[in-house]
């Protein structure tokens, strides 16, 4: 942000409506969807918390803290990159800067990565031996699924990441089948559910059930 900021050439034409088509409407709709969609280690999390009931406080810091730095950065980069902004955004500096930042970004690309792929594994591991003693053992039958479980993950992610080089359009495809469902469909489906019962028992409960209908809805049309 900071580079791209200095080494602007000047004033950069900014529009704050453009006609585009449906196709490119869409896949910034499903970007910016990517950028706030729920993590999936947000319920990993919460079942380790010592108090869960703390965990909407995290949730909620998260989510303001997240919200302020992805709109200054994006609102900075586009006045002085203007229209012709590349995806990912680091590409929009100049060569050597480019190389800096991504330089700086790989480490942390890596790590997302893995916890990413570290969580998924553990999600499939815990269904597979749930109830089992190999959920705590060390045994050739555990490490060895383990094992497997982890490459067979990771070449999945390989194939995709391979087979759609586009840094936009792999976004889009990842919002469009997990994101809008993951954070939206399921937190809907929770609320409906744990309100059972008690839907019209109140003017909130009523609006909040009628907020909580739209959101499943709009996850299903995604």
């Amino acid at each position: 942000m900071v580079a791209i900021g200095v080494e602007s050439d000047g004033h950069q034409t900014i529009d704050s409506v453009r006609e585009t088509s449906f196709q490119n409407a869409f896949l910034a709709l499903t970007n910016i969807l990517f950028a706030y969609t729920a993590h999936v280690a947000f319920f990993g999390f919460l079942s380790e918390t010592e108090n869960p009931t703390d965990f909407p406080k995290s949730i909620a810091m998260l989510q303001i803290v997240n919200t302020v730095m992805y709109l200054v950065t994006a609102l900075v980069i586009y006045r002085f990159a203007g229209y012709g902004v590349k995806s990912p955004a680091l590409s929009s500096a100049s060569p050597l800067m480019r190389k800096v930042c991504y330089g700086l970004a790989i480490p942390t690309v890596i790590i997302a990565g893995v916890i990413f792929g570290h969580v998924a594994c553990k999600y499939v591991y815990v269904r597979v031996f749930r109830g089992s003693d190999h959920m705590h053992q060390r045994s050739v039958l555990s490490v060895g699924s383990w094992i497997s479980i982890a490459l067979s993950i990771w070449t999945i992610a390989w194939i995709v990441a391979e087979s759609i080089p586009v840094f936009n359009d792999l976004l889009s495809l990842i919002s469009a089948l997990f994101g809008s469902t993951f954070s939206y469909g399921i937190p809907a489906a929770l609320w409906l559910n744990m309100n059972k019962g008690v839907y019209f028992k109140t003017l909130s409960k009523t609006l909040l059930f009628l907020t909580n209908v739209i959101i499943f809805a709009m996850a299903c049309g995604m």
